[in-house]
């Protein structure tokens, strides 16, 4: 028996998450950079959960241990190419936050709003999140500012923001999306959602490198809508706002 055989190990989740973010495309590159973004971390109301529970709603933000659980990758490799260097360099890949790992686990650190439940579920509703819808949960941690945060660390070639883009809208676009407001709780607020995504420019690397054509329509999936957007001259434009069909 191998090293690497006698110490594996079998990871069961804990929970999922149901996100505003319901495919990969669009989704924030980091935690934190889109505020309005909602998810709520979901556990069977069972009383061992309350009990591992107990305490988390004092604290004002977590750490998430979660799975990328669709990831398309054949197999890790030693380098990646990270979109904040254009794409055109390479890293190693612990050197980055790529999800093509050898271990397809991510952290994350969102902010609590708050803890609810029903007959069946523990609803804990965080914001700034950065999850796939149905996202796996491996395991939380609360975040403790004392240890967590240090004020004096270095980050490297990741180190700059990246400006964000400004967003405007078509007329079409903005009446799309009040129309499906009216017959959707869950999108009021989803006007400051698309924006805030789409300004940090979800597009690949190596598109934003050349800010692409003019004329190419892109789209992104936020709940139940499909987004239609352009880029021109550094600023993108919402053109439709459609329900995805089901």
């Amino acid at each position: 028996m191998t090293d690497q055989e006698s110490n594996s190990a079998t990871l069961t989740p804990v929970a999922h998450i149901r996100s505003c973010f319901t495919q990969r495309f669009g989704i924030p590159r980091q935690p934190g950079l889109v505020a309005s973004a909602t998810a709520q971390i979901i556990f069977s109301n069972t009383e061992n959960n309350k009990l591992s529970l107990r305490g988390l709603d004092e604290f004002s933000h977590l750490w998430v241990v979660f799975l990328f659980h669709q990831q398309n990758y054949a197999k890790s490799k030693p380098l990646v190419w990270p979109p904040r260097l254009g794409g055109r360099k390479t890293m190693g890949v612990f050197a980055t936050r790529s999800p093509n790992r050898p271990n397809p686990i991510g952290l994350s650190a969102v902010e609590i709003d708050r803890i609810t439940h029903d007959k069946k579920e523990i609803q804990i509703h965080v914001r700034g999140g950065d999850f796939l819808d149905g996202t796996p949960v491996l395991d939380l941690k609360p975040y403790v500012s004392f240890a967590d945060s240090i004020a004096d660390a270095s980050s490297s070639w990741v180190t700059a923001i990246d400006e964000s883009m400004p967003v405007n809208w078509s007329d079409e676009a903005l009446n799309n999306l009040r129309e499906r407001q009216q017959h959707s709780n869950h999108l009021a607020d989803a006007r400051q959602l698309i924006e805030e995504t789409l300004a940090q420019d979800p597009r690949p690397a190596h598109e934003r490198a050349k800010d692409g054509r003019a004329d190419q329509q892109w789209h992104m999936r936020l709940y139940d809508i499909d987004i239609s957007w352009q880029v021109i001259d550094g600023c993108v434009r919402v053109t439709q706002v459609k329900s995805v069909p089901e």
